[in-house]
């Protein structure tokens, strides 16, 4: 399937970002055929974690958080790593961003612990959906219906919610986003 034409962002903080969950996403989206513009709090770069204990590699963002137009944008992915994603939903322009794309029916896809960002921004009630086990209360908290799966795709709402829990769950991730940007929704039928 080619993504070509489509403009999928990701919404970063400058530390503390789970690698697998910033780069495999990103490495699959462009292989794809997709433009993938990393946003992060500074234009500086971004110090992944492996485990969120263990210093990743260091990636350039494209650009930074307060300086991105929604509505240039096909999807919006918000990798996870505990310091990142707790950093993340306190963030005004990533809630700003979210918020704009999902408002837009825009697919907004989220890993790990990257849903706090939902729960933030208003994005988990009535929602059906899955994270690293410990933000289920949080999530359930804010309205939404939590599950234990590798990849859940909630097309119950305005926009679709891709989500999964943890690194190992990373090429279904990847997949379901590529499905939903090239119209189909989670299971490879035609939405």
């Amino acid at each position: 399937m080619s993504l070509d034409g489509k403009n999928v962002l990701v919404l970063t903080t400058n530390y503390g970002t789970e690698q697998d969950e910033l780069e495999k996403p990103v490495a699959a989206l462009r292989e794809a055929g997709a433009r993938v513009t990393v946003a992060a709090q500074k234009d500086e770069g971004v110090q992944t974690l492996v485990s969120d204990k263990d210093p990743g590699s260091v990636v350039q963002p494209d650009t930074t958080l307060a300086e991105v137009t929604p509505d240039e944008f096909d999807a919006v992915v918000v990798p996870g790593g505990t310091v990142n994603a707790d950093q993340l939903r306190t963030d005004g322009d990533a809630r700003r961003l979210v918020s704009a794309l999902a408002g837009a029916g825009r697919p907004v896809a989220a890993i790990c612990h990257g849903p706090w960002l939902l729960v933030d921004s208003g994005l988990a009630e009535k929602r059906r959906l899955t994270s690293y086990p410990s933000l289920r209360p949080d999530l359930e908290n804010a309205g939404a219906t939590w599950v234990d799966e590798e990849v859940v795709v909630d097309t119950s709402g305005r926009h679709p919610l891709i989500t999964s829990r943890n690194p190992g769950d990373l090429d279904a991730f990847s997949t379901a986003i590529i499905r939903a940007l090239g119209g189909q929704d989670g299971s490879g039928n035609a939405s």
